[in-house]
Parts: structure tokens; C-alpha cells; sequence
């Protein structure tokens, strides 16, 4: 394709994609001095809120951004995570001897994880460009040009894509996305709750109607997450309280006082075959997908956009290899985190005999203190270090 009108280089990076792999790295760039520009396919707010929960090594890696005490201040801190078969405890997973400062899961919404990003970004440079949706791209020796349909080209040294499952610059690369989808679906929710369950515990249920996760978000709001054979587009008060009438506790059982958003999506546990090709790296959900379970996809996609951002500096004072050290680091652990969230979904729908036998494993795993320091460090993160 044929570009003109360009300046030379109109940025130093990039970023396709203002989800939160993309707002890190361009709030750790500019904290470097590194021209940027964000841009993002979707008009403003038309972002859904998936994610709810930040884990500690993620609190660590954004305290240089300076946005850590603003998380800590909307967020609600949570120091267990427990596995349950509807009122019996299996397994409890205890965050407060983590070797950090941050011994805890910190529960928040990422739309306002997301918002505290922005403001971050409004302060020192400047916010995502929207709608700006990527058409095509074409790599130089010493650039990659851009272009958009609203018909503004853009020329950088490096194009991150940051453009979540179905990343356009992925298909532009023509980088196999290997994996599958699982067969149920997912239901999300954030509701207001009544009765027995915990509010300072992220909860993990089970039972022969399947899983549901309950966890406890600020403002006295819950997230809950199940699997669904087939869920409705929109789940409302009644489908969520099914579900927890036939997978939560049956002593003192919840009921749902109020439906604050709902959603049904299908969850794929995927991974990129590269994460780059010449000047243009994958970031985030456009590098991986998997299940929920274990809160892992967000934290993923910023300590990916952490990662990159020194990877991208060092390339730009003239070291090139440190963008093949950003895929070699990251991607073997995007591999044991899709492992880890694909066993804890199996372990989660296990049904009849495979049932008693998980519940089993679970009881006699939950009797070894090194195994379930492993587990919280891996679901903080910390493991990664």
C-alpha cells in the first residue's frame, strides 16, 4: 500500500489497543521520556469491566507509575482465596505471608483501573486517540507506517499491538493464535448480595451443577463468575440467584439484592506463536487468552506492557536483541499461566467420580504448607520475579 503525508517518525511507539496492557506501557514510556501514541478502536466508554482483581507482583510493577496508592485507595484488599464444595472448605490459600508489602488480592473493577490509567496518562503526555481503527501496516528498515479509517496515517519505529483476542495487528503479522475455546460459556455479573457468604474472601464453589466464583468488590458489591452449558446474552436477578441457589452454600445461602451489570462471553486459552515480527511486538490478550479462574488476564497483559516498555527502550538507544528478550521472558510465563488457569477450570468442572476424587486431592493438598505457598505465589504473580 501507498503512504504519504507523513512527518518523520510521529512517535517512537505505537500502541494499538487502550485496554489496560495498553494504557501501562504508555504510562511507563512516558515515564521514561518516550514519545508515544495510544490509539484505540472503541468510541470512549464502550469498554465491558472483565477483570476484577490485581495481584501483587502487578501493585509492585505499577508503584514507579505512581498510580499503586490510587488502586489501593478505590480498591478493596482481600487476604484469602478458598476452594469450597458449597459450605465444606477444601482448600484455603492464605496471601498474607506473600514476600511483599502488597500481601493481599486487591479487588477492583477494570473500568476503574482503567480510568486511574487515563488520568495517569492526562497528567504527563497525553490520553488514548479514539475511534482510530487500524486497517493496515507496512514495516521499513528503520520504521513501520501505519494507517487508520478515519484516514490518518502514522509513522513509528515500533507498533505494539495491544488489541485484545482478535487483534487486527496480529492478523496483519499473520501469527497462528494456537488453541481452543471451551465448551460452556461464562457468566459474569456484579451484583449486590445478602446472607452467608464471606465478604473478605475471593470464594471458589463447587458443586455437581457446576462452579461459580464469588468475590467481594469495594462499595459492598460482588463479582460473580460461573460456567454455563448456555447462558443468556444478559443474565438477570433470577438467573444469577439460580445459580447461586444451586452452586453456593446452602447454610445461610446468598440471595442477590440487586443486578449492577451481567454479561455471557466464551473463554478461549490461546497463545501466540511470536510475539514479534521486525518492529512490531503483541502485548497482552493479542499474545494470550485463557480461562478467568485464578484472576491472571489483566496482570498478565500489564506486567507484559511493563516488560516491553524497558524491552522498547533499550531498542530504541540502539539494542535490538532486548525485544527478543521480551518474548523470551514473557511468553514461557504466558505458557505456565495458561496451564494454571486451564487446570483450575478442569478442577472446577469436574463432575460425578472425577468430583469425589478432586475433593479428595484438595483436602489432602490443602494439608501441605509448601504447596499452597507455591500456589499463592503463582496466583500473585510473585513466582515470576
Amino acid at each position: 500500500m501507498k503512504h504519504t503525508n507523513f512527518e518523520p517518525f510521529d512517535t517512537d511507539v505505537l500502541i494499538v489497543g487502550a485496554g489496560p496492557t495498553g494504557l501501562t506501557l504508555a504510562a511507563s514510556l512516558a515515564q521514561k521520556g518516550i514519545r508515544y501514541l495510544l490509539v484505540d478502536a472503541q468510541a470512549e466508554g464502550a469498554n465491558t469491566s472483565r477483570a476484577a482483581v490485581i495481584h501483587a507482583k502487578t501493585l509492585e510493577v505499577l508503584r514507579p507509575l505512581g498510580i499503586t496508592d490510587s488502586l489501593l485507595a478505590k480498591g478493596k484488599a482481600v487476604s484469602r482465596f478458598t476452594i469450597r464444595d458449597r459450605n465444606r472448605v477444601l482448600l484455603p490459600i492464605d496471601f498474607t505471608n506473600l514476600p511483599s508489602e502488597f500481601n493481599f488480592a486487591l479487588m477492583l473493577s477494570q473500568a476503574v483501573t482503567e480510568q486511574i490509567l487515563i488520568d495517569k496518562l492526562r497528567a504527563i503526555q497525553s490520553p488514548p486517540l479514539r475511534p482510530h481503527k487500524l486497517t493496515g501496516f507496512i514495516q521499513n528498515a528503520d520504521s513501520v507506517e501505519a494507517r487508520f479509517d478515519n484516514g490518518r496515517n502514522i509513522r513509528a519505529r515500533f507498533l505494539v499491538g495491544a488489541d485484545g483476542m482478535h487483534s487486527k495487528v496480529r492478523e496483519i503479522l499473520d501469527i497462528a493464535f494456537e488453541g481452543s475455546s471451551y465448551k460452556e460459556s461464562f457468566v459474569l455479573a456484579d451484583v449486590k448480595l445478602k446472607g452467608g457468604i464471606p465478604a473478605d474472601e475471593v470464594i471458589l464453589y463447587f458443586s455437581p451443577a457446576g462452579m461459580v466464583v464469588v468475590a467481594p468488590l469495594p462499595d459492598g458489591a460482588s463479582r460473580v463468575v460461573a460456567t454455563v452449558d448456555d447462558a443468556p446474552e444478559n443474565p438477570d436477578m433470577n438467573f444469577i440467584q439460580s445459580l447461586l441457589d444451586a452452586r453456593g452454600p446452602t447454610e445461610n445461602p446468598a440471595s442477590v439484592e440487586e443486578i449492577l451489570w451481567s454479561s455471557r462471553f466464551r473463554v478461549h486459552h490461546r497463545l501466540a506463536d511470536q510475539y514479534r515480527k521486525g518492529r512490531v511486538l503483541l502485548a497482552g490478550d493479542a499474545a494470550h487468552v485463557h480461562s478467568p479462574a485464578g484472576g491472571q488476564g489483566m496482570n498478565a497483559g500489564i506486567l507484559d506492557a511493563i516488560n516491553l516498555s524497558d524491552a522498547l527502550q533499550k531498542a530504541l538507544a540502539g539494542n535490538m536483541n532486548a525485544l527478543d528478550e521480551y518474548e523470551n521472558i514473557r511468553r514461557p510465563v504466558a505458557k505456565e499461566i495458561l496451564k494454571l488457569s486451564s487446570r483450575l477450570t478442569k478442577v472446577a468442572t469436574a463432575q460425578n467420580t472425577k468430583r469425589y476424587v478432586r475433593n479428595i486431592i484438595l483436602i489432602v493438598f490443602s494439608l501441605l504448607p509448601s504447596l499452597k505457598r507455591r500456589l499463592a505465589l503463582q496466583l500473585s504473580g510473585l513466582i515470576y520475579r
